[in-house]
């Protein structure tokens, strides 16, 4: 099984968008089985706040991201470099290269993905189903260490 944790700095909630859009198209490839993908959030600056995404009236709690995260997933994916630079802190680094930006598996890879309070809706939503589409692809085709 594939285990797979998006993380977010702040709870914007485009970690969860990441969660939602990838576990569709794990189902639509009738994959369900072999995957596991949750969420979480690099800071505590929110408190539990819902998260900040009108566009998908997403409002869970997400969980604290944790040192234990490390070797309990295969992939830590963040939505911008600041999430990077959590996910370092709170894990001590990346010893087994598991950490990667969403968009690195795309063709824009110095982009980020994570738009705050003034992202561009349709721009978003795209950069995360192209993110989720090549992550899934690399998957598939073995081009990532699991």
């Amino acid at each position: 099984m594939t285990r797979i944790l998006f993380i977010c700095q702040r709870n914007f909630g485009s970690n969860q968008i990441a969660e939602t859009v990838l576990k569709d198209l794990v189902k639509k490839a009738g994959l369900e089985k072999k995957f596991q993908i949750e969420s979480a959030v690099a800071s505590t600056e929110e408190g539990g706040n819902p998260a900040y995404l009108p566009a998908y009236a997403i409002a869970c709690p997400v969980r604290q991201l944790q040192n234990s995260d490390y070797e309990q997933y295969d992939l830590l994916i963040g939505m911008d470099w600041a999430d990077m630079r959590s996910m370092y802190q709170i894990c001590g680094g990346d010893f087994a290269d598991k950490m990667h930006l969403l968009m690195d598996f795309t063709d824009r890879s110095s982009e980020r993905t994570e738009r705050g309070y003034d992202y561009d809706v349709e721009r978003f939503r795209q950069d995360v189903k192209d993110g989720c589409q090549g992550l899934l692809q690399k998957i598939s085709h073995k081009k990532i260490k699991l």
